[in-house]
């Protein structure tokens, strides 16, 4: 093994690539309107219904949020990959002209919007929003609605490396990449495992 020690003086997250989700958090702007931001700091938060996510307190979303107290969560298929990565682009007048050609609908339960064509829509009411991460926070929801395409769901009547074939799921890459994943295998989970 070459290991070469990495100076923490510094980041040290562009170093190398690890592999994330990729979501888009829907929010309300002071106005109204809708805003989409795309996050790869992504993940649920254990194994009960909370879901979160790192963000800029300089951000719209973070902002959206603390006024809020909600946000919706919606995650984008591979061939979204261009939508999502413009919903990164900055406001125009306030105004987000990418967000013009997203097909969306309406959230159940929260004020939000989710975008159309997605697998996986979560809505989320604020839990708490940590700061101390640098110059980032974690912001935390509780998951009060969620709906799925039904091809992405698991099932007993199905073996879930055909069901990840033919519905693949999309991943970014970080730093800058992304990657279609439609290959996959089962974990080699010790005897008696449990969460």
């Amino acid at each position: 093994m070459n290991r070469l020690e990495l100076d923490t003086s510094t980041p040290i997250w562009d170093r190398f690539f690890v592999v994330a989700p990729l979501v888009l958090i829907g929010t309300r702007d002071a106005d109204g309107s809708l805003d989409l931001a795309p996050k790869h700091m992504a993940m649920p938060m254990g194994w009960q219904n909370y879901f979160g996510f790192v963000c800029s307190p300089s951000h719209g979303t973070c902002s959206n949020i603390e006024r809020t107290g909600e946000f919706t969560v919606s995650y984008p298929r591979p061939s979204q990959i261009l939508y999502s990565s413009l919903a990164a682009l900055p406001r125009v007048d306030g105004h987000k002209p990418v967000l013009d050609v997203y097909d969306t609908f309406p959230a159940s339960v929260v004020d939000g919007e989710f975008i159309d064509d997605a697998y996986l829509f979560l809505e989320c009411r604020h839990h708490e929003t940590f700061a101390g991460f640098g110059d980032n926070c974690l912001i935390t929801g509780t998951v009060v609605a969620a709906q799925a395409e039904a091809g992405f769901l698991k099932s007993n009547d199905r073996d879930s490396a055909e069901l990840i074939r033919d519905n693949p799921l999309l991943a970014y890459v970080s730093p800058g990449r992304f990657a279609e994943i439609g290959a996959t295998h089962a974990f080699p989970f010790p005897a008696n495992m449990k969460k």
